[in-house]
């Protein structure tokens, strides 16, 4: 199993925007950081949808980008503070801009001698060894948030494959109260969290059953299925899960497996009257790693940025 984080969203590279930077600033015009922001993603032609796309961390994956963008213009001497709240071209930016019309790439960047002098400065401040420094020289089209954020993605890929191996391999019942966990987790049940494993003989074609009230009035029903890589849960499956809540009286039911769904299931799942979730292979460690259930915190980092309010 796969899990990907396609990078087609058409979002710039954070290089993608030092022109359009220099650009909405070359009217002479001093502008604030949210306004400079917004202006370079106009001039890029960012949807509002692309300027939506988050980070895991929460963050503006373009906002982000074009922050990165700023800061190596100051560093090149390319972008001026005249006060604590605004950006302003400086005559190098204008050359720049003159110099490079239609886009800049890091590697020009890189010639500048404002922005070779900036670099020199940062390495002697860190004190680098060699194989520190080669990863500065090197060309890199990722900020280094994102790069933070592909990381902790390849990490959770590699988790989310041994999470499936061992739902996989583990009793049936293990899985069943799994899933009934990761739904109270996600906030199914009610702070009193009310949710149990009901699999077993006898039990009506349901493996679990969430209450969103107090006395039960208002029922998830939870089907788990623990298939392997391939055995894909088909139509009639999900058919006799409906009928076994139309048993139960119930409208609502999540159909979770360790697999995935044929076209047909899913298509059978969207067209019945009852509201049938299908949560397959690749969202359920995703929804389990996000929601801690069966993995905990190893590490965490904390990203901090500059505080532009402490400097007004």
């Amino acid at each position: 199993m796969t899990i990907e984080t396609p990078e087609d969203d058409g979002i710039p590279k954070w290089h993608g925007f030092l022109v359009p930077l220099l650009q909405v600033l070359s009217d002479g015009e001093a502008r604030t950081r949210s306004d400079l922001a917004r202006l370079a993603m106009d001039a890029v032609g960012l949807s509002e949808e692309q300027r939506a796309v988050a980070l895991n961390s929460g963050g503006r994956k373009a906002k982000g980008r074009v922050g990165w963008a700023i800061s190596h213009l100051i560093a090149a001497k390319a972008l001026t503070r005249p006060s604590s709240a605004l950006y302003a071209i400086t005559e190098a930016g204008k050359q720049l801009l003159t110099q490079f019309p239609d886009g800049m790439a890091q590697a020009q960047l890189k010639e500048v001698d404002a922005y070779r002098e900036h670099r020199a400065a940062v390495r002697a401040a860190r004190k680098g060894g060699s194989a520190e420094i080669a990863r500065e020289e090197a060309d890199d089209d990722s900020d280094p948030t994102q790069q933070i954020e592909e990381g902790i993605e390849r990490i959770n890929a590699e988790l989310g494959f041994e999470l499936l191996t061992r739902l996989r391999e583990g009793h049936p019942d293990f899985f069943e109260d799994a899933v009934v966990k990761l739904l109270l987790k996600m906030g199914y049940g009610g702070a009193e969290q009310r949710g149990r494993r009901i699999g077993g003989s006898g039990d009506g074609g349901v493996d679990g059953v969430i209450d969103q009230d107090a006395l039960g009035l208002d029922r998830i029903y939870v089907q788990a299925k623990r298939y392997a890589e391939g055995s894909n849960v088909g139509r009639e499956t999900i058919q006799a899960f409906v009928g076994a809540l139309h048993g139960v009286g119930a409208t609502r039911g999540v159909f979770i497996t360790t697999s995935a769904f044929t076209s047909g299931a899913k298509q059978y799942a969207e067209s019945v009257p009852s509201r049938i979730i299908l949560i397959d292979a690749a969202r359920l460690v995703s929804l389990m790693i996000k929601y801690r259930v069966g993995v905990q915190v190893k590490q965490s980092y904390d990203v901090v940025e500059l505080d532009e309010d402490f400097f007004e």
